[in-house]
């Protein structure tokens, strides 16, 4: 970058913005670059080049690479998070909507940036702290389901189905994604809202067999 360019861009800016512009620069390189390079192609130098930032900058907001990663994949979380809420409100209190709303906005999601999916559910097992990171919030998705479950609270059962329906709905989605399982988005997302309705509907059998209510 010429010396002008580096002297001007960040002129009238107050300091705390600069730092959180220049932070959300480098997450907005580091996915690009998990999503299209991997993991091995995301490298300090390489996250700054796209930025186009001095490496200085680059532990202003991150520790390490692995600071950086972690951050990439809370952001992408946190964002699908916000649609899936703004989808479920707006789909009534029925669970059969709030499941079929879940599981449509999240296949709109990861089909209309495919980077999305590459980083959440592929790159993750590449680093320990993504793949860490992967498996804490898995789990907090896993409770959050079981939570909205129809399995009485506390029964095993639920905890089951929970995780069965977290991690089979990502193997489900990268398998589609790279052509493994050819239907269309539409038909994707019915089959496998009457599939995750049937898996909680038989949860709640087993518990009440049990005696559990």
């Amino acid at each position: 970058m010429p010396t002008a360019a580096r002297t001007t861009r960040w002129a009238g800016v107050p300091p705390a913005d600069r730092t959180a512009e220049r932070r959300a620069l480098l997450v907005d390189a580091a996915f690009d670059l998990l999503g299209t390079e991997g993991i091995a192609g995301t490298t300090v130098r390489a996250v700054c080049q796209s930025a186009r930032l001095n490496p200085r900058y680059f532990y202003e907001s991150f520790d390490d690479l692995d600071a950086l990663v972690v951050a990439v994949f809370d952001r992408l979380v946190g964002d699908l998070r916000d649609e899936i809420e703004v989808a479920v409100a707006a789909a009534g209190p029925g669970s059969r909507e709030q499941v079929r709303a879940t599981v449509e906005t999240t296949t709109r999601w990861v089909d209309e940036d495919r980077r999305r999916a590459r980083v959440l559910y592929v790159e993750a097992l590449g680093n320990e702290a993504l793949n860490r990171r992967r498996i804490e919030t898995g789990f907090a998705i896993a409770g959050f389901v079981e939570a909205r479950g129809k399995a009485p609270k506390g029964e095993h059962v639920g905890h089951v189905t929970a995780a069965i329906l977290v991690g089979g709905f990502s193997e489900l989605l990268l398998a589609w994604l790279d052509g493994r399982i050819r239907v269309s988005r539409r038909q994707l997302v019915e089959d496998t809202t009457e599939l995750f309705v049937a898996l909680g509907d038989a949860a709640a059998r087993i518990a009440a067999g049990r005696g559990v209510a």
